[in-house]
């Protein structure tokens, strides 16, 4: 069987790009969380905050350099999986990633070693300030990386001449019609996800009572924050989505399974799409929701896959159910927020195991909400590289032989696998040592590391005898 290059290398650059994607986007909020911690650190002197802020510093660190050592793969398949894009592309994203290394990575990798190490060694103020330029860093790479990925979506500001990219208007190519709404998806995604991750890992200490005070200062403040991020991530998607039915109706089409353009199109709950006999079978919607949403129009317009040739069309039953599956996860947490308000209000929020344990699972929803958001977005632009300018298949190396991608695709994996692993097991270790003080920290960092489970946890909680849940030794009286 012949081997298909332009497949494996697609393959390849999904593989590496969902792999890396999760990293930047929780330390991108992370970062703001820390930054706020060192604020409040600096000014009421209460060592709660110093004490959180040490904590997801540390868990910052990791996580940052898991997501350099695999975003270091990417810039390098340009040129040897996508050489023909690189070369007609290089005069606007040339500089593009350039510009993100200068602002952006220098800045963040010298303040993180004064936030990291510094805390003893500089004033106060100096080491807050390391602080925020560790989080504007973040902001300024996210910048760079979403001009340049949202170009790709909504080109704009350049001629294509002789098979080369031309830049006449840089605001216009940097502003391009997607990159703001792209960008504030993005932005309220990273404090989603840093949001959950902190509100999760707090509620796995409070359920083994350990850090009382300060991991219910963590949830709480992580709570109020996504009451009003999660809603308002989903005005700033519908924002979104309509810029992208005015830019790339073909891929709101596939997101709807929506063949036919037509009206009163309903709200696919459940289809299987078929892309070969275009058409979807076990249709299960909400009839007009589709038109009210995409047109805030009941008997407004959506346009169909028909619109454009076959080959034209996206995988459609990977950007449907990606989509859905984003939305589902938006709207569970949208839930646990509102739940957070109700439980807060009737005074059991701290005391409440199911929410505890549910906060504990959602930790790691926003992950999947941000890779099958990027599914979506990327996916649904095929069979574009540059939309509606350059192909894929114009794009791919030509001397590229589909050995050549499988072997780099294998190697990839293995070797992500790795970083993987080691980046887990390090994580696990600061995670198993919590916000212990240094001293107890010392000696903890001795012990073996171990999962997140009851049975390796030193605490449990018991009901007290007024409902209030109290620690006690998991392994009382058998030392």
């Amino acid at each position: 069987m012949e081997l298909d290059p332009l497949i494996l290398s697609r393959i390849q650059f999904a593989f590496v790009v969902s792999f890396h994607a999760i990293f930047p986007v929780f330390t991108i909020g992370l970062a703001s969380y820390i930054a706020v911690l060192e604020g409040l650190a600096f000014k009421t002197r209460n060592p709660v905050w110093t004490k959180l802020s040490t904590f997801w510093t540390k868990v910052f660190a990791v996580v940052f350099g898991m997501g350099v050592v695999s975003g270091i793969v990417m810039s390098f398949q340009f040129g040897t999986n996508w050489s023909a894009f690189s070369q007609a592309s290089a005069n606007f994203l040339g500089p593009i990633l350039s510009y993100e290394v200068i602002t952006a990575f220098f800045l963040e990798a010298a303040f993180l070693g004064v936030l990291l190490f510094g805390r003893d060694k500089v004033p106060a103020g100096v080491h807050l300030f390391a602080a925020i330029m560790v989080a504007t860093g973040t902001f300024i790479s996210s910048f760079w990386i979403l001009a340049a990925n949202s170009w790709m979506q909504t080109p704009a500001g350049v001629e294509f001449r002789e098979g080369v990219f031309h830049v006449v208007s840089w605001s216009e190519a940097i502003f391009n019609p997607s990159f703001p709404y792209r960008f504030m998806h993005m932005a309220l995604a990273s404090f989603l996800t840093g949001g959950f991750v902190v509100a999760g890992v707090s509620a796995w200490y409070l359920l083994r009572g350990r850090e009382f005070e300060a991991n219910r200062k963590a949830l709480s403040m992580c709570l109020w924050l996504l009451l009003f991020i999660a809603p308002a991530q989903a005005v700033v998607g519908d924002f979104h989505g309509l810029n992208t039915l005015e830019h790339q109706p073909t891929k709101v089409a596939a997101m709807e399974g929506n063949w036919e353009t037509s009206r009163n199109v309903p709200l696919l709950l459940f289809a299987i799409p078929d892309q070969e006999n275009q058409t979807n079978h076990f249709e299960i919607g909400i009839p007009s929701l589709a038109s009210l949403i995409l047109t805030h129009d009941w008997d407004g317009e959506v346009p169909g896959l028909n619109e454009v040739a076959v080959e034209e069309q996206p995988p459609v039953a990977i950007v449907f159910w990606s989509f859905r599956i984003m939305v589902g996860i938006g709207v569970l947490m949208i839930l646990f927020a509102l739940a957070g308000l109700f439980l807060r209000a009737g005074g059991r929020l701290y005391k409440t195991r199911w929410y505890l344990q549910g906060m504990r699972f959602m930790s790691i929803a926003p992950f999947f909400a941000v890779l099958t958001g990027w599914f979506v977005t990327e996916v649904g632009r095929a069979p574009w590289l540059v939309y509606g300018m350059m192909t894929q298949a114009e794009s791919v190396t030509p001397s590229l032989t589909g050995g050549m991608a499988l072997f780099t695709l294998i190697g990839y994996i293995v070797v992500y696998a790795l970083v993987f692993s080691a980046g887990v097991y390090y994580l696990m270790r600061v995670l198993y040592v919590g916000l212990e003080d240094a001293d107890d920290e010392e000696h903890a960092s001795d012990r073996p590391a171990r999962p997140l489970s009851a049975a390796h946890v030193p605490f449990e909680i018991e009901s007290g005898s007024h409902g209030v849940h109290q620690a006690k030794p998991a392994n009382e009286g058998g030392h």
